[in-house]
């Protein structure tokens, strides 16, 4: 969500704030004392389960699956979509910032690709609103795939593999739409359903332990739900990164890239589309500069710059075990959790 200036609201305020959201988004919440593993119940308009895959033409799918992973796409032929948004480690790649041709660093980390057709805002910045359209941008960047249409589709009817799929699943030679078309078809397929917190949500209260509730009962009431929410729990909405101050995390300077048609309030540069946190125990690092390298320290930060609240132990380590709930199922494998994480 955008606030209109950069505020520091004082924490009194701030919780009569919070109160009133949970009121509206989350119903019952947990009292100091009070059982956590009874006490929370979602409304509809905080949380649903991931929705059924709308009908995909699969063949479609699977060209789509198949440019995904292929060099062809990029301008030298030596990188992949999948080079960055690697379906084996959370459909991302476990750096802070990808590195492209040339060993150029770019300018934010690689967010999930997976549950990425749920989102109406697309990229850090939320500069698109169309798979199609992010699409096209990405393979035009000179700093990421850095490639032309005319030679793009030059290589595809060269190919004479590729050159038969299109001519069957599109009745034609490949083109600019359905190049297009066929990585969006793949990307919508994407999805990550069946975790814990979706089966929670769906009625099976015994899906998630009793610390993990205490993590949802924690996640409402400290208020994380105001901008975490949805199907997504996240991915459509603007903040500021840094309500509370800047985040102590050594973060890299912001890129000055945000796209000039979004509104921004009074010049302010920090402003995020607010990321999904679906699967976030196996995306790390975190941030839109990998600067945060474990879930627990993006947890902590996340409560000192965002909540103005220094978490405790306990609390961190709740919220890390419900966020943990929300790592869902890809081909019915639960995603990889091939992940380094040290102690606070």
């Amino acid at each position: 969500m955008y606030m209109p200036r950069r505020v520091r609201p004082s924490i009194g305020r701030n919780s009569v704030i919070v109160a009133f959201v949970l009121v509206a988004l989350c119903g019952t919440v947990a009292l100091p004392g009070e059982d956590t593993s009874q006490s929370y119940s979602p409304q509809p308009n905080a949380f649903s389960p991931l929705a059924p895959l709308e009908s995909l033409d699969a063949a479609k799918v699977a060209l789509g699956e198949r440019l995904f992973h292929d060099p062809i796409l990029s301008g030298r032929g030596k990188l992949s979509c999948s080079g960055c948004h690697n379906l084996k480690t959370g459909g991302t790649v476990r750096l802070p910032r990808t590195i492209g041709y040339d060993g150029r660093v770019h300018a934010f980390n690689a967010p999930t690709i997976f549950n990425v057709g749920n989102n109406y805002r697309l990229g850090w910045r939320g500069k698109f609103t169309s798979l199609a359209v992010q699409n096209e941008a990405v393979l035009a960047d000179p700093g990421l795939m850095a490639a032309d249409w005319p030679t793009l589709l030059s290589r595809l009817t060269q190919d004479v593999i590729y050159l038969a799929a299109f001519r069957q699943h599109y009745g034609s030679a490949p083109t600019r739409d359905s190049v297009l078309d066929a990585l969006v078809q793949f990307q919508k397929s994407l999805a990550t359903p069946n975790a814990p917190f979706d089966r929670f949500l769906m009625g099976d209260k015994d899906a998630l332990s009793l610390s993990e509730k205490q993590g949802l009962t924690l996640f409402a009431e400290y208020g994380c739900v105001s901008c975490h929410q949805g199907a997504n729990i996240g991915g459509n909405m603007f903040q500021i990164f840094g309500v509370f101050g800047p985040p102590d995390t050594g973060a890299m300077p912001t890129p000055l890239d945000r796209d000039k048609r979004l509104p921004v309030p009074d010049g302010e540069e920090d402003v995020f589309r607010v990321p999904s946190l679906r699967n976030v125990e196996v995306t790390a690092p975190y941030f839109h500069d990998g600067s945060a390298p474990t879930l627990r320290e993006a947890i902590a930060v996340m409560g000192r710059s965002q909540l103005g609240r220094e978490l405790t132990e306990s609390d961190i380590e709740a919220l890390h075990a419900f966020l943990k709930s929300l790592t869902g199922e890809y081909n019915g494998k639960r995603l990889s959790t091939d992940i380094i994480e040290t102690s606070r």
